[in-house]
């Protein structure tokens, strides 16, 4: 097993992984910029370095400080986390260059599913069904016209090395389409320094569902099921669940045995999720995958029993795959609420000092969190300040169990999205199951959905 590992990231990802790693036994190395250093996960690692000041790029996003942080260090792996450079083939290839091995798929991997258009080109010819669009990239509007009117309006702008939703446009007529293709293609250079956008039919009431992939070096796929993400704003995941309540059980077998037939084909290695879109008639289309450890796998975690980051490592060492197929169960309900920094009704990031801070707890109730009394969080980063997950023997009981949580989850001094997570799990479209990825835009935009809201927002501690 690996000696020490580096981990390439901050925040409650790093957390996760300096714990993962104390469990097998294994040094761990926190890096951190200088606005960083009092975080928690400088202070539970084995050793720390300092890598740069707070600006990411000059820190986080550096890489030649992270390998020499590695260097003197001497540690013999690197842990990438999510986000910064965890699907950065380049960073990838220059750990492998350097003998220090990258905790995360092969560098051809990354570089395949990193690029929208290839991964699209990657799971045609790998068998995982695609929504109509441009078999690559579009290079102007004319171009982007003519496919739109092969598939039929609505349809979509995409960035190809994109993700988040930035380079994203929704078009809906002809007349739409010059604008939106300026706009996209804008925000896609200024977001990824890359100006190519491709375009596919758009799905008006979708659910977004992925599936979580374990690989190992030695040819053995396995999924683990599925996680439901449809709640999100802007494109950005808030509350996660699995199973997903869309789901039969032949949908979820279909759609799992379909996605490690292309992992095989493909020869994927390490874990990585397949994120599709799910349409009205219960057909499925793949969007993209996720090269990485997602912000949502403690719910995976929960249901199936599978320590994911754990595995992860064992899989980057060499280590067989210790479960089939057949041994994977859904073992009841599991959601996740991203807790962020931010003003509940506006979403603007809410940066600032926390002065009290008291996490829920009892049966079936985990956060993962980097948080404290009197830290503060910094305006440089994501806003995201924990995850609070619960897990019980039905859905039903889970988001009892979760309103009951969040009742008692206090943070003062600055604002949170707390009010938002306790109002959209009192709606009765959540509750029954039957929501898609326009769910927060309705909530917001409703009558009751905004008293709600607001009504939240007073009773929150």
């Amino acid at each position: 097993m690996f000696k020490k590992v580096l981990i390439a990231n901050r925040g409650e990802i790093a957390l996760r992984v300096i714990r993962a790693c104390r469990e097998l036994g294994i040094a761990t190395v926190a890096v951190h910029s200088t606005a960083d250093a009092n975080a928690l996960h400088v202070r539970f690692a084995d050793e720390a370095v300092c890598i740069g000041p707070p600006a990411s790029k000059e820190s986080y996003l550096n890489v030649p400080q992270l390998l020499s942080a590695a260097e003197i260090t001497r540690a013999d792996a690197i842990h990438p986390g999510y986000g910064f450079l965890s699907e950065n083939a380049e960073f990838a290839e220059v750990c492998e260059n350097c003998k220090i091995r990258f905790i995360g798929p092969r560098p051809e991997m990354l570089r395949m599913m990193g690029n929208k258009v290839r991964a699209r080109q990657a799971a045609r010819e790998a068998g995982l069904p695609l929504l109509p669009g441009s078999p690559g990239t579009v290079n102007n509007p004319r171009e982007a016209e003519a496919f739109a009117r092969e598939i039929g309006f609505p349809v979509i702008l995409k960035a190809a090395a994109g993700g988040g939703g930035k380079g994203m446009k929704i078009v809906r007529e002809p007349g739409a389409l010059a604008q939106a293709f300026a706009t996209a293609q804008a925000e896609a250079v200024a977001s990824f320094s890359n100006g190519d956008l491709y375009i596919e039919r758009y799905v008006e009431k979708p659910r977004h569902i992925e599936i979580q992939i374990v690989a190992d070096e030695h040819g053995n796929i396995v999924h683990l099921n599925e996680r439901e993400c449809s709640v999100q704003r802007r494109h950005q995941k808030l509350i996660e669940e699995s199973p997903s309540p869309a789901l039969t059980p032949e949908l979820r077998k279909r759609m799992g045995e379909v996605s490690v037939n292309a992992m095989r084909k493909l020869a994927y290695n390490n874990v990585g999720t397949i994120e599709y879109l799910l349409d009205e008639r219960g057909e499925f289309y793949f969007m993209e995958m996720n090269t990485r450890i997602q912000v949502e796998h403690p719910v995976t975690e929960l249901v199936t029993g599978v320590d994911l980051v754990s595995e992860q490592i064992r899989l980057a060492y060499g280590e067989p795959l210790r479960i089939k197929q057949e041994d994977v169960q859904i073992r009841g309900h599991a959601i996740e609420c991203r807790v962020n920094a931010e003003d509940p009704i506006t979403f603007a990031p809410w940066p600032g000092k926390i002065t009290g801070y008291s996490v829920p707890g009892g049966y079936g109730v985990r956060v993962d969190s980097g948080a404290y009394e009197n830290y503060t969080v910094l305006p440089y980063y994501d806003s995201l300040l924990s995850k609070l997950i619960v897990h019980a023997e039905d859905r039903a009981t889970a988001i009892r169990r979760m309103q009951r949580a969040l009742g008692e989850y206090v943070v003062e001094g600055i604002r949170t999205n707390i009010p938002f997570h306790r109002a959209a799990l009192a709606e009765e479209s959540f509750q029954e199951g039957n929501y898609d990825t326009r769910f927060v835009e309705r909530l917001l935009a409703s009558e009751t959905g905004s008293r709600r809201l607001k009504k939240a927002v007073e009773e929150t501690p």
